[in-house]
C-alpha cells in the first residue's frame, strides 16, 4: 500500500504505530498509546526506535517534536551499564577500606611518617572519590533518567587526578625517595610538572569526548567532526606523555636497583625486586588484555559484547591498576623507623676494627652540591 509502512512480523517482532497524514491542509497530531510496554516475551537486548515517513515521493515534509523516555525493569540506566553501576560501588568500598587502613596505620607511626606517605593517602583518596562520584552518576541516572553532570564531570576530573598523581608517585618510589634518599632535589620540580602537564591534557581530552558523545543531538556533524580531531591529537599527546613516564620508571629504577646491589643493602634491594615484579606482572597483563581485545573484535560470537557488557572492557583496567595500587602501599605502609631508614647502611659482616670515612658513596639521585650534617645508622646481620 502507497504510503504506509509495510511490516513484515516474520521478520519484525518489535511493536509499531501508524499516523495517516493528510495530502493537504494544515494538520497536528500526537502518537496515541505511546508507550510501547515491551513484554518478557520480546527479550533483553538493543533496541531502536525509528520515525519513518513513507511516502517521499508525494509525500509531505513533517517536523516532528516531543521527547522519548527508554525505561527498564531496573530503571532508567541502559542495560549494558547497570552492572558497571554496581563494580564502581563495590571499587568505592574497595578503596574505601585500604584508606581506612593505611591513615589508620599513618596514625599509630605518625612520629616516624615521610612525606612519601602523604603521596600515598593522596592517591587512594582521589581513587575512592572517582569511584564514588562515578558510581553515584549512573545511580542518579538510574533513578531519575537524567544525567547529574556535577556527578559525571567530577568523576572525571578525580580519574585524571588519580592517573597523573599515581605516575608521579610510581617514579618518586623507582627513584628511592624515603629509601635511598630522603629528598629528590631538583628532579622534583620537573616531576611534579610533567604530573600536571599529563592532568591538563588528559582531562581536555576525557571532556571532549564526554561532550561529544552527549551533545551529539545539538552539535552540528562539522563540530563534532572537530571535537573528534582534536580528541585523536589530545589522544597522542597523552601516550607520549606516558612513554615518557615509563621510560623514566624503568630507568630509574634500574639505577636504583644498581646501586642497591653494589652497596649490598639486601633488604631494600628486596623491596625494589618486589615492586619490580608488581610493575612487570601489570605490564603482562595489560599486553595479554588488549591481545585477548583485539582477538575476541574478530570473533563471530565475541565473549565480551560490548553492546551488553563492554563496561567489562575498561573495569579490568581499573582492577589492575588498584591490584598494583594495593601492593605498593603494602611496600611502603607507615612503619617504625620510616623516617631513619634512608640513612641505615646495612652490612653483611663486621670485623674487628670498624673504620668511618666520610668520602661516602652517593645515591643514585643525590644532585645537591650543598653540604648538610646527616646521621646514619648501621645494621649487622650474618
Amino acid at each position: 500500500q502507497e504510503g504506509r509502512l509495510i511490516v513484515d512480523p516474520d521478520k519484525f517482532n518489535g511493536q509499531h504505530r501508524f499516523l495517516g497524514v493528510p495530502p493537504s491542509g494544515t494538520w497536528s497530531r500526537a502518537v496515541k498509546f505511546g508507550m510501547f510496554d515491551l513484554k518478557e516475551k520480546d527479550g533483553s537486548g538493543k533496541y531502536v526506535m525509528v520515525v519513518a515517513n513513507c511516502n517521499d515521493d508525494i509525500g509531505r515534509n513533517l517536523t516532528v517534536t516531543g521527547e522519548y523516555v527508554w525505561k527498564s525493569a531496573h530503571g532508567y540506566l541502559p542495560g549494558n551499564l547497570f552492572g558497571e553501576m554496581y563494580f564502581y560501588f563495590a571499587v568505592a568500598i574497595c578503596y574505601l577500606v585500604l584508606l581506612l587502613w593505611y591513615v589508620i596505620k599513618f596514625q599509630i607511626y605518625r612520629d616516624a611518617a615521610i612525606p612519601i606517605f602523604q603521596w600515598f593517602i593522596a592517591t587512594i583518596f582521589i581513587g575512592f572519590f572517582e569511584a564514588f562520584f562515578k558510581c553515584g552518576d549512573l545511580w542518579v541516572w538510574n533513578v531519575d533518567g537524567v544525567r547529574f553532570w556535577f556527578s559525571l564531570y567530577t568523576g572525571v576530573l578525580f580519574g585524571v587526578c588519580k592517573r597523573a598523581i599515581s605516575r608521579v608517585l610510581v617514579v618518586m618510589l623507582c627513584l628511592g625517595w624515603g629509601v635511598t634518599c630522603d629528598t629528590l632535589g631538583g628532579k622534583f620540580k620537573t616531576l611534579v610538572m610533567l604530573g600536571l602537564v599529563y592532568a591538563g591534557v588528559s582531562a581536555a581530552r576525557d571532556i571532549m569526548t564526554i561532550i561529544s558523545i552527549t551533545e551529539n543531538e545539538i552539535l552540528t556533524h562539522n563540530e563534532e567532526e572537530e571535537i573528534l580531531d582534536v580528541v585523536s591529537i589530545l589522544t597522542f599527546v597523552t601516550a607520549f606523555i606516558d612513554v615518557t613516564f615509563y621510560l623514566w620508571i624503568f630507568d630509574a629504577l634500574n639505577q636504583t636497583m644498581q646501586y642497591l646491589e653494589s652497596m649490598n643493602q639486601s633488604r631494600k634491594l628486596k623491596r625494589y625486586l618486589r615492586l619490580r615484579l608488581f610493575l612487570l606482572l601489570s605490564v603482562l597483563f595489560a599486553v595479554l588484555w588488549s591481545v585477548f581485545g583485539i582477538v575476541d573484535s574478530y570473533n563471530s560470537q565475541r565473549m565480551v559484547n560490548e553492546e551488553e557488557n563492554g563496561w567489562v572492557l575498561t573495569a579490568v583496567w581499573e582492577v589492575n591498576y588498584f591490584v598494583v595500587l594495593m601492593g605498593l602501599s603494602c611496600l611502603w605502609a607507615p612503619e617504625a623507623g620510616a623516617k631513619e631508614y634512608a640513612y641505615v647502611m646495612e652490612l653483611s659482616t663486621l670485623g674487628n676494627d670498624l673504620e668511618f670515612d666520610t668520602n661516602v658513596v652517593d645515591s643514585p639521585d643525590d644532585d645537591s652540591d650543598e653540604e648538610e650534617e646527616s646521621s646514619f645508622s648501621i645494621i649487622v646481620h650474618e
